[in-house]
C-alpha cells in the first residue's frame, strides 16, 4: 500500500502548477499564447502539444473528480475564496490587480488539482478506508 508524504503532495502540486501554467499565464508564454500567435495556421508541433496538455488536464481533472467528487470541489472552491477574501482583507492582494489576480487564480487552481490527486491517498491514510475505481461486469 502506497503512503502519501508530503514530498508526494508537493510533487503533484508542481505537475499541477507546471500544467496550469503551460496551459495559460499572463506572462505571454503559454499554449494559449503559442496557439493564439499562429492560429489558424495550427503546425504538427502546435497540435501535439495541445494533445499532451488535454491528455494532462484529462489525467488530473478527471482524478480531481474521482477523489473529491461535486461536493468536495465546491468545497475548495468556497474554501479558496474565502482565503482570498482574508487575503485582501489583510491587504496582501489587491483585487483592481487583474495580474495579481490572475497570478492567484492560477495558483489555487494548481493547489486543487493537487489536492484532488493527493486526496484518495490522505484519505485512506485518516480513515484506512480505499477508494476504488468501478468496474462494470460484463
Amino acid at each position: 500500500m502506497e503512503t502519501i508524504t508530503l514530498t508526494g503532495i508537493l510533487l503533484r502540486f508542481l505537475f499541477a502548477l507546471a500544467l496550469v501554467l503551460a496551459t495559460f499565464n499572463p506572462t505571454g508564454f503559454s499554449y494559449a499564447h503559442w496557439l493564439a500567435k499562429h492560429f489558424p495556421q495550427v503546425t504538427p508541433l502546435i497540435a501535439l502539444a495541445g494533445l499532451v496538455l488535454v491528455a494532462g488536464w484529462v489525467v488530473f481533472v478527471r482524478a480531481t473528480l474521482r477523489s473529491l467528487g461535486a461536493g468536495g470541489l465546491i468545497l475548495a472552491a468556497l474554501v479558496a475564496g474565502t482565503l482570498i477574501w482574508l487575503f485582501v482583507s489583510w491587504g496582501w492582494i489587491d483585487l483592481r490587480n487583474a495580474g495579481a489576480m490572475t497570478w492567484v487564480g492560477l495558483v489555487i487552481t494548481s493547489i486543487v488539482l493537487a489536492i484532488g490527486m493527493s486526496w484518495s491517498h490522505v484519505r485512506r491514510r485518516l480513515s484506512g478506508q480505499a477508494d476504488v475505481d468501478e468496474i462494470e461486469n460484463r
